[in-house]
């Protein structure tokens, strides 16, 4: 073989590796629930704690905090992004980690400051947003330049998921006992006024790039079919899902708004949806051996060993293979605000 050609495979082939290694974007910031918390609530004074086996079964550093078998929602995106460590929870952030970006969710936290609260000491949006902005004052001190910093910022991405709780713990058991003041579309709209003064909160930390996540098909999740049955010729409670379907209306139009007030901005509405679940096909039973209102998973019980055809890992988180093919789909809807991307399929 020529020396030249040699020299020439031998360049091609350090390129790609370090094009692989190289994130999409230089910073990933996560605001959230359950559904992305990585430990934020793991020394804080509430029952919403996922900080012990059967969690993280199939992790690497076992039980960290995260409401599932494996990687949650957010650890396969920033996988995808193409960040080679996991986003920290802010409760362990330290220094240039957050050049990096850090995961903010609290287990529990809704759009609310009330939802969740019975719970115990969760991190609500609000409280997200005054950690962020405590990131960003470190940020600007690092930089020592603010103008640079808020370019740097403009480039992260931000995820933004919330209104599970909102429902799952405020309004759905009111609903029920029809002592809930708000008809759903008032709910929504009470909601969306609020969601939309914290996105524009965000916004003026130097948010440019951020992903709204939809909220999903609460009455699917196992917890809710428990309580309420579920609907004739539905696997689902068809009651929660009409009156959560505001929501997701309302949020587009927000989203809409805000794309058309902010120019310099993109916000993108994330569905996180799909109709292939590939292996799965548990879709209303958890996997862990679950207990207690929030239907988390007993401790030191054994879950099953077929994890990877259920949807759920306890009755109201995904399995890991469910976060997988969900993470996908939302990184797909997400591509506006990375370039180029790239293929994982």
């Amino acid at each position: 073989m020529e020396p030249i050609y040699i020299v020439i495979m031998c360049f091609f082939q350090l390129f790609l590796i370090t094009a692989h290694c190289k994130p999409q974007v230089p910073c990933f910031f996560i605001f959230g629930d359950s559904i992305v918390d990585n430990g934020n609530n793991n020394d804080r004074q509430t029952v919403f704690k996922a900080n012990f086996l059967p969690y993280g079964t199939d992790f690497p550093d076992g039980p960290t905090g995260r409401y599932t078998n494996g990687r949650n929602l957010a650890d396969i995106i920033a996988e995808l992004l193409g960040f080679d460590e996991y986003i920290p929870p802010y409760a362990k952030a330290k220094n240039r980690d957050f050049l990096r970006g850090v995961n903010y969710a609290s287990s529990g936290a809704g759009i609310l400051d009330q939802s969740g609260r019975n719970y115990g000491d969760i991190i609500s949006l609000d409280q997200q947003l005054s950690n962020h902005e405590s990131t960003v004052s470190q940020v600007k001190a690092m930089f020592r330049d603010h103008q640079k910093a808020q370019e740097f910022l403009g480039t992260c991405i931000y995820s933004v998921g919330f209104g599970s709780n909102d429902y799952l713990l405020n309004y759905l058991p009111k609903f029920y006992n029809s002592t809930n003041k708000f008809n759903p579309q008032e709910f929504a709209s009470f909601l969306m006024s609020k969601f939309s003064g914290q996105l524009q909160r965000l916004y003026r930390t130097g948010a440019r790039k951020v992903a709204v996540f939809a909220l999903g098909k609460l009455g699917c999740v196992p917890g809710q079919i428990a309580i309420h049955g579920a609907s004739p010729g539905s696997r689902c409670v068809e009651t929660i899902d009409i009156a959560t379907a505001p929501f997701n209306e309302k949020l587009q139009i927000l989203i809409g708004a805000l794309n058309t007030k902010f120019l310099d901005a993109r916000f993108v509405y994330t569905k996180a949806n799909t109709t292939s679940y590939g292996r799965i096909r548990v879709l209303d039973r958890p996997c862990c051996v679950t207990v207690g209102a929030n239907g988390g998973c007993v401790a030191g019980s054994t879950p099953c060993k077929n994890r990877d055809e259920y949807m759920f890992w306890d009755s109201v988180h995904p399995t890991e293979a469910a976060y997988s093919i969900f993470a996908r789909a939302a990184y797909r809807e997400m591509a506006p605000l990375y370039s180029p991307p790239v293929e994982t399929w």
